[in-house]
């Protein structure tokens, strides 16, 4: 018998599955869509034991709404970080001290871990280097001159990002 969460991560699974058909035939045909919930289906039952990446996903209405806030945090994070690179760009006297830092992170689960060093690689001025356990390995083109602290460099890089993820990401 199917426990909760695995109830929760076969119908994500299914429901990813039957999307993913419904955009691949481009039909929502009563036919089309009857083939895609039996192919979703065997396809989630076969594959779920071994897709175990949205284990972490956090499944209620609150969920939903910190997965936009997230958005548009990302998106306002996004575009000051654009205007920062092209400031740097446009005005080659603004200090630019390049770095590698650690980041930790407090996400647990490898989905929620992968979101924020995507989130901080796609952030221009920030690159992830490597994620290794709860840590991420990020190369910041605009360090502060006297050295960062794990502490601060988490704070002033992942910790925005991190506090909206946690929220539909366990």
């Amino acid at each position: 018998m199917l426990n909760r969460l695995n109830l929760h991560h076969h119908l994500f699974l299914f429901s990813t599955m039957l999307l993913l058909w419904v955009l691949l035939t481009g039909s929502i045909a009563v036919d089309e869509l009857i083939a895609g919930v039996i192919v979703a289906a065997v396809v989630s039952l076969i594959s779920a034991p071994y897709i175990t990446i949205f284990d972490g996903i956090r499944y209620s209405p609150m969920a939903l709404i910190s997965v936009f806030t997230y958005l548009g945090y990302f998106f306002i994070a996004l575009i000051r970080a654009n205007f920062d690179m092209a400031r740097r760009v446009l005005s080659p006297s603004l200090p630019i001290s390049p770095e590698l830092l650690e980041v930790e992170t407090h996400l647990e689960s490898k989905l929620g871990q992968m979101l924020l060093a995507n989130s901080i690689t796609l952030t221009p001025g920030t690159l992830s280097v490597e994620l290794r356990h709860n840590r991420i390995l990020v190369h910041w083109i605009a360090a502060p001159e006297e050295g960062v602290s794990l502490e601060q460099a988490t704070k002033d890089i992942a910790t925005g990002f991190e506090k909206h993820i946690s929220g539909f990401l366990k």
